[in-house]
């Protein structure tokens, strides 16, 4: 399998996860908490696979930095957070490093 399918899979159960967290209200939900571990898990384990084919800083920058920026949009759309022109700043700067990181490889 293409190994940046993997990093994408990877980076979408992350944000699954993620978002299962805030849900699970400090783990006093069980099913959020199931959720959490679940997408974690699952986000873990595709990197690790996308790691054999893809250099760790350039899959991790990607990992960490597409999935900072679609946490933050799901944070703001599903839980309602603020959205500012600062957050949209940011999140574009987040997304201009992975991108440049990207082609530097």
């Amino acid at each position: 399998m293409n190994p940046y399918v993997l990093l994408i899979g990877s980076i979408l159960f992350e944000v699954f996860g993620s978002s299962m967290m805030k849900a699970s209200n400090g783990f006093k939900k069980l099913v959020p908490t199931v959720g959490l571990v679940i997408g974690m898990g699952s986000a873990f384990y595709l990197l690790s696979k996308a790691l054999e084919h893809i250099p760790l800083g350039t899959a991790y920058a990607i990992w960490s930095g597409a999935g900072t920026a679609l946490t933050a949009i799901v944070g703001i759309l599903v839980w309602k957070e603020k959205f500012n022109l600062k957050i949209l700043l940011g999140l574009l700067i987040i997304i201009a490093g992975v991108v440049v990181l990207k082609l530097s490889h």
